[in-house]
This record gives structure tokens, C-alpha cells and sequence, in this order.
């Protein structure tokens, strides 16, 4: 499946330009003129990456990206900031408020395309020649079926053990129960149903180091759950 993407600037030609280059080089893309509407194209759409533009008519990028970081359901969004205010000073506080890159206007297409396709290299889990996946002192084995945290084996059941890698393959991103439940089809439905908050508790209770304070895997109200790409204060994969 393609990245989505969502551009917010309220430069309708440029949003024009880039959003047909990037749709060319494979990707989704979602346009948006303000503040307002990408809001609205969040709450009703995931993105793999944000690119958004630093002013906007209705209010400030940085403004934007202090609310995503400061809101559970997107506070691992990816987002790459736009300006063309090229001062050093932006690209700090840009960064600081939680933007994975900066690109400064005006940039070429081509650039922007490599800075989008690094960023989402960037962002993936990190996969070995094993086919390990790891997230700071959590690793998961798919090969072994186990996960382990500081290279202790986590108890884990078989399904809870699938239904954490349900997660972990879509970090960052809020999945729904009935998203969960698609992507275990295979299991017999009585394994998971409405018991899939229980199956969470207990993949908790041994992949966090404080379980009612989770940093692993996160509770978003009303929509569902979130596997977290920042865990450990040490990683340098999130």
C-alpha cells in the first residue's frame, strides 16, 4: 500500500505542483488550505506523514504541531515542516516542538520527494536479517515468536503475542478494535472479541515498565490503540 500524505499550505498552485509529482512517484495525497480543514482531514482519514507549511490563514504550523504533540491520538505523527522563513532559529523551534524534518522554501520537488521517502525509512521499525523488530529494549521476534524486553522473554500467549505484532507493524498509527480484529483474522473469534482490552491489560502488564502508566502501548478514548514509535528515553529508532 502507497504512504498518504497530507499537504497543508494554502498555496493552491504549489499544493497543485507537489501533490501531482508525489502521486506520480506513487504516493496518496490529501490537500489542505487551513488550520480548520486539516484538522477535519484527521479526524476522518490516517496519513503516514503531515507536510505542513509554517503559515497559514487561520494560524501558525508551530502552533499546529505544539496541539498534534499534545493531543494522544497524534502524538507520533509524522511531520515534515515547509517555510519560507529559513532562519535558523525556525528550523530549532520547528524541530523542538516535535517536526521530524525541515525543508526551508523554495525547494525542488525532487528534494522534497527524497526528504519524504527518507523520513518515512526513518520512522519504520527496524527489521534485521532475523526479522526482528525493535523499539528501543523491546525487540519482537517474528521468526521466534517471542518478544522480549532487555533481552528477557516477555510471557506472552500466541495471541497475545500476534495481536502485539498487530500493533508494532503500524507504530504511530491509532488502529481501532475492528481494525485489530481484521488483522487477526485466522484466530477463532472467541479468542479476541471484546476481550481484546483484556489481551491489552495483560501484553502490558509484561512489555511496560509501569502498566498503568503505558509507554509501549497507548489508549487513544474512543478510538482504539496506538503502538507508540517513541518508547525509551535511549532509542534511537522511533
Amino acid at each position: 500500500m502507497s504512504a498518504r500524505l497530507l499537504l497543508i499550505d494554502d498555496d493552491a498552485r504549489l499544493t497543485g505542483m507537489v501533490g501531482d509529482y508525489l502521486r506520480a512517484a506513487g504516493f496518496e495525497v490529501s490537500t489542505a488550505g487551513t488550520l480548520a480543514q486539516a484538522r477535519e482531514a484527521l479526524a476522518h482519514g490516517r496519513y503516514e506523514l503531515l507536510v505542513l507549511d509554517l503559515m497559514l490563514p487561520d494560524g501558525d504550523g508551530l502552533d499546529f504541531c505544539r496541539w498534534l504533540r499534545g493531543d494522544a491520538r497524534w502524538r507520533h505523527q509524522p511531520v515534515l515542516m515547509l517555510s519560507a522563513r529559513g532562519e535558523p532559529m525556525d528550523r530549532i523551534l520547528g524541530l523542538e516542538l516535535g517536526a521530524d524534518d525541515y525543508l526551508a522554501k523554495p525547494f525542488e520537488p525532487r528534494e522534497l520527494q527524497a526528504r519524504i521517502k527518507a523520513l518515512l525509512r526513518r520512522l519504520e521499525p527496524k527489521l534485521d536479517g532475523d526479522e526482528v523488530l525493535r523499539f528501543g529494549r523491546l525487540e519482537i521476534d517474528l521468526a521466534a515468536r517471542v518478544a522480549r524486553l532487555d533481552g528477557k522473554i516477555c510471557d506472552l500467549t500466541s495471541h497475545q503475542f500476534d495481536l502485539l505484532v498487530v500493533l508494532a507493524q503500524s507504530p504511530g498509527r491509532v488502529l481501532s478494535r475492528d481494525q485489530i480484529m481484521d488483522a487477526l483474522k485466522g484466530h477463532p473469534l472467541e479468542a479476541f472479541d471484546r476481550s481484546i482490552d483484556v489481551h491489552i491489560s495483560r501484553i502490558r502488564a509484561v512489555i511496560e515498565d509501569d502498566a498503568k502508566n503505558p509507554r509501549r502501548v497507548l489508549t487513544v478514548r474512543g478510538a482504539g490503540y496506538v503502538f507508540a514509535r517513541k518508547q525509551d528515553a535511549d532509542a534511537d529508532n522511533a
